[in-house]
């Protein structure tokens, strides 16, 4: 499974305001620098991540962003989900988890892709940011 550099650069943004979570809002240029992240695509990855209310924005002049809840309460899979939408494990399994290929053949395969699939999703929920600061 490969992550998109959208939810990796997420990722690191959200550990970021974890480690930083009893200090207040973080103002997004602070976590660009110390992630060397461009300042432009963090601001629309967080704009996607306020939409998700993964986290909140503070505005004035010690304004920036702040997770919306605590880091042993936000996954890792509920960051990539609002980032990448719900998308499949393997190339022939829909979001639902249902195997489909072009010839519509009936694939003996589709036990063990349903399994690999549920298995990484249960990993990804099951790791917080917490667990990752």
């Amino acid at each position: 499974m490969k992550f998109s550099t959208r939810s990796t650069y997420g990722l690191r943004a959200m550990i970021n305001l974890a480690q930083n979570w009893q200090k207040g809002s973080i103002p997004l240029s602070a976590i660009a620098k110390n992630e060397n992240i461009s300042l432009g695509y963090l601001e629309r990855i967080f704009a996607v991540l306020k939409k998700a209310k993964l986290v909140k924005s503070e505005k004035g002049a010690s304004g920036g962003y702040v997770l919306s809840s605590s880091p042993g309460d936000i996954d890792v899979y509920s960051i990539i989900n609002a980032l990448d939408g719900e998308a499949s494990s393997f190339h022939c399994m829909d979001e639902g988890g249902k195997v489909y290929c072009n010839e519509k053949c009936e694939c003996s395969v589709e036990p063990a892709l349903l399994k690999i699939s549920q298995a990484i999703s249960a990993a990804l929920k099951n790791i917080k940011l917490k667990d990752l600061i």
